[in-house]
Parts: structure tokens; C-alpha cells; sequence
């Protein structure tokens, strides 16, 4: 009786699924072996998965939930640095997952950041550059692969709800880009007549600079002029649209990507979010968010898929500081969103999956956001598009033990065509560049910015495992470390390009007048 009692909860240990023919697999398979049999074979597969890693081919393939933030400083979140009282649910999620403290995007700005992260590319390698704007006409090429695209494979249902920004004409909307759903903003919700830049303006003349902004449910405009009552409303529509997804299609593996307005400003929080914290809007809206994470997961547990899901939580840049009280903290890394050091480019991220990743536990190597989809693909047995791609699977790092290292001998970082540093490993190399910063003056108040200044970093090499803030440049002692990260660099940009130099490996971004 006691074996056969430590049999059924062993089973607790296998992937949930709502699946009934699995439910009755299971009863089968338990009525069908000799239970001590069972364990033994239940032992040795689990030990199997913990040595050798997921096997795609006899797993059932894992539900896949992306939340990508808009402008969340790397110490926005409690299990970062942030005030832990805002944060319950991402401080569950941390300590039930694995939090990577080196984990980056491309590029510090929005469309690039997003196209990075769908693609699998850095952005200017597809085309991409910075935030396209209502007036753009180009967007994503349809030749480029999206994580979506790589789900439908394998039969999966797929869901963006939130702020798509890599094209607003409908070519290039997500429906067009292997998404079966679509709800949202097409870009960022600041770009509308009511923009910091234009509010002196009359009506007339804002709307020639930023049209109004319109809310888009699959191809069609739903609301052509979102007001602010509408924005406050956001993040709660969003959340129903995921969960309502989520309810109707937990029978079957599921591609969720959920990339949320806020915290970009303007910032907008729902009337029972309002004052809620009673620190200041920015942490109204972090509560509001936290809450939308937590429906999230009483969703998947509620369909018993929690143990079967891969859920990440990251962000497409470090935060905006010019808006001051209304933007979020890197601290303690150097600048924020616009800026190729870690404050814009190093950004949170959380992975939880029970049935795989180690709870309360800590990954510091280097990532990227490019790393998902190849990272994606070998987990569900997916097949990587023909074309080249720069991301490389984490599988390792995501499952792994601490001794894992990053499969990329670097990580390069562009802004606009320059190649601006690079990192491997511990070292971080800036080349000569301009930079936007605030240079010690304190941010704006309550949705007005300051006006950054401009400055210049030369030739700098930093140890980020002693220095994260980027203060020391210790070029002059580590030569040979510098000839090593020069020697990378060189090789990126006969790929990828510098400047004015094309790199050989650069394909263009999807253009209006081509897809029509």
C-alpha cells in the first residue's frame, strides 16, 4: 500500500496537461506496470531530463507565456531591487523560477528591441531601427521568422495582446506575422496629440505631428482616437484578452505573448489601481502590472498548466529617465533606455517552468533576448528558419547548473548603424561614441521630461563582475582582454556593418509599397 501510495504522487511529478487522453495514458500505463517497475522508470527519467535536458520528441511541448514590458528599469521589480511591497506576484514568480541579472535586449529602444526579441536577429540585421512612428512605412518583413510563426509548427495557438510596434499598416500587423489574435496598440502610447512635445500646440496643428492613436483588434481599428479613460483601461483589457485566450485553448499547446503598454508613459492605471500604493503613479502602475501577472498564473494553475508552461517576464529597454518621477531605476547600472550601457540595455528577467527550472535559484551569465526563439525551437522540436539568425538556444542556462556558461562568445551593441560596444563574458568594451544623459540633473515630474545633454565616451573596457555601474575604465591594465574584444568586434561588423560600412549579412526591413 505504501509503494503504491508513493506511486500516485510520483506522478504528480510528470507535466500536467488538461489533456484527457494523457489523464487516462497515465491510469493506464499505472494499471498496466508493475509499480515498482514504474518508479524505477520514473526515476530514471527524471534523471535523464535533470543530466541530459528536455527531450522534444517525448515530451508533450510546453505552453509558452511571454510578458515583455514597456520601459521597466532593470530595479523596477522587487526580486531586482524594487520595492518588493509593489511586486507580490513577480517575487512569487522569482522565487518559484530562475532570475537572470545579465540578460539583455539589442538595442535600447522600442521597434528594435521588439523585432530582436520576435526574430530571433539583432535588430539591424532585419532592418530595424528605433521606434517607428505612425507615419513609418516599413515594419517586419514577412520573410523574417517570429516565435509565432516557429509555434505554428507544431500546431500551437497564438495570441499577441498589447503594443506590437514593428509596423502599423496592416502587412505588417501580427496576424500577418503568425499570430491567430491581435489586440492593441501599434505603437507607443506617447505617440498621439497629447505627446509632452505638442501640448502647446492647438488640436490642428499636434495632429500633423501625431495622429490620433488607434486601438486595433486583428486587422481592423476598433477605436480610431483613444482617449486617456481609454489608456487607463489597458492593462486590464489586456489581461482579460490573455486569460480569455488562455481559457480557450488549454487543451492544446499555446504561444501567449503579452507585451504591455505601460510602463511607457504617459502612465495610466486602472481606477481601483489609482492611489493604491500610495507612492506616486509609477508605483500605482507596477501594481497594476504585478496584479496582471498574477491573473496570468491563477489562470494556468486553475487549468492545471502551470507545470507545463514556460513563463517570462523581461522588458524591451532600461527606463526613460528624463520623465524623472514617472520613470522607473537601473540602479546600480549606468544610464537607461537610449544608451548601449547596462541602464538601457540590461533589463529583468524572470523564467519560472516547475517541471524544469530550479525554483529560487540564479542564472548571471550573459543573454539576450535574440536567444528565445532558437531557445523556443529546440524545446518544442521546432525547425530554425533557413536564414541566418543570432541568437543561440539557453536551454542550458534556463534548466541548467550554475556552471553553464553563455553560449555566445559575445554580445554586440548597436545603436541606430554604429556598432557602440560589445560584451563577453565579465568584459564589457565601449568604442568612441555620443550618448545621450541627464548628467546628475534630476528627471522630470509628473509626464514632462527634461531635456537630456549630450556627452562622449572614448575607447573603455569595464569589469562588470566588479564594476556594473561602468565607472572604471580599466582598459590600460587588461591589453590583452581589449586586442581580444577588438578582434570580435572587427568580425561583427564585416556581418553586421558600422556606420557608414554594410555589413554582408543585413536584410532589409519590410517596405509599404512592396507588400501592397
Amino acid at each position: 500500500m505504501a509503494i503504491t501510495t508513493a506511486a500516485v504522487q510520483a506522478l504528480d511529478l510528470l507535466p500536467h496537461s488538461t489533456s484527457l487522453s494523457l489523464v487516462s495514458a497515465k491510469q493506464s500505463l499505472m494499471a498496466s506496470i508493475p509499480v515498482f517497475r514504474f518508479l524505477v522508470l520514473l526515476m530514471i527519467v527524471g534523471f535523464c531530463r535533470c543530466v541530459y535536458g528536455w527531450d522534444a520528441t517525448t515530451s508533450a511541448p510546453p505552453n509558452i507565456v511571454l510578458i515583455f514590458m514597456d520601459d521597466m528599469g532593470y530595479a523596477d521589480p522587487g526580486p531586482f531591487g524594487g520595492d518588493a511591497e509593489l511586486t507580490p506576484n513577480l517575487n512569487e514568480m522569482a522565487a518559484e523560477g530562475r532570475r537572470f541579472t545579465d540578460f539583455y535586449v539589442s538595442q535600447s529602444v522600442c521597434s528594435a528591441s521588439r523585432a530582436s526579441l520576435l526574430t530571433g536577429c539583432y535588430n539591424i540585421r532585419i532592418g530595424i531601427q528605433g521606434a517607428l512612428g505612425p507615419k513609418s512605412r516599413i515594419g517586419l518583413n514577412t520573410g523574417e521568422m517570429t516565435i509565432a510563426e516557429l509555434c505554428r509548427q507544431k500546431a500551437y495557438a497564438t495570441a499577441c495582446f498589447g503594443k506590437w510596434h514593428l509596423g502599423h499598416e496592416v502587412p505588417f500587423l501580427p496576424l500577418q506575422h503568425g499570430f491567430d489574435e491581435y489586440f492593441g496598440l501599434p505603437y507607443s502610447n506617447d505617440m498621439w496629440p497629447f505627446h509632452p512635445e505638442v501640448t502647446h500646440l492647438p488640436v490642428e496643428e499636434r495632429l500633423r505631428s501625431w495622429p490620433n492613436l488607434p486601438l486595433i483588434e486583428n486587422n481592423t481599428v476598433i477605436d480610431a482616437e483613444v482617449t486617456a479613460e481609454d489608456q487607463t483601461q489597458l492593462t486590464r483589457r489586456y489581461t482579460e484578452k490573455a486569460v480569455s485566450f488562455i481559457e480557450r485553448n488549454y487543451k492544446r499547446p499555446f504561444f501567449l505573448y503579452l507585451p504591455h503598454s505601460m510602463v511607457h508613459v504617459p502612465l495610466f492605471s486602472g481606477s481601483e489601481f489609482q492611489g493604491k500604493s500610495g507612492k506616486g503613479t509609477f508605483s500605482d502602475v507596477l501594481m497594476e502590472i504585478d496584479w496582471s501577472v498574477g491573473q496570468i498564473v491563477q489562470t494556468l494553475r486553475r487549468f492545471q498548466l502551470e507545470n507545463n508552461t514556460l513563463l517570462i517576464f523581461t522588458s524591451d529597454n532600461g527606463p526613460w529617465l528624463s520623465y524623472g518621477n514617472h520613470a522607473g531605476s537601473a540602479a546600480p547600472l549606468r544610464e537607461g533606455k537610449g544608451t548601449v550601457f547596462d541602464g538601457g540595455c540590461r533589463v529583468p528577467c524572470i523564467m519560472k517552468w516547475p517541471d524544469r527550472i530550479s525554483p529560487g535559484s540564479t542564472c548571471s551569465e550573459p543573454a539576450m533576448t535574440i536567444d528565445l526563439l532558437p531557445t523556443i525551437a529546440e524545446l518544442m522540436g521546432g525547425t530554425l528558419p533557413d536564414h541566418p539568425i543570432d541568437g543561440k538556444s539557453i536551454s542550458g542556462l534556463m534548466c541548467g547548473e550554475a556552471e553553464i556558461k553563455s553560449p555566445h562568445d559575445a554580445l554586440y551593441f548597436y545603436w541606430g548603424p554604429e556598432l557602440q560596444a560589445v560584451r563577453s563574458g565579465r568584459w564589457k568594451m565601449h568604442f568612441p561614441h555620443n550618448y545621450r544623459t541627464l548628467n546628475g540633473v534630476p528627471g522630470g515630474k509628473d509626464g514632462m521630461p527634461v531635456k537630456y545633454e549630450s556627452s562622449k565616451i572614448g575607447e573603455a573596457l569595464f569589469d562588470l563582475s566588479q564594476d556594473p555601474g561602468e565607472e572604471q575604465n580599466v582598459l590600460l591594465m587588461y591589453p590583452a582582454i581589449a586586442e581580444k574584444l577588438r578582434s570580435l568586434a572587427t568580425a561583427a561588423r564585416t556581418e553586421l556593418g558600422d556606420g557608414s560600412t554594410r555589413g554582408s549579412g543585413l536584410r532589409p526591413a519590410g517596405q509599404l509599397e512592396s507588400v501592397q
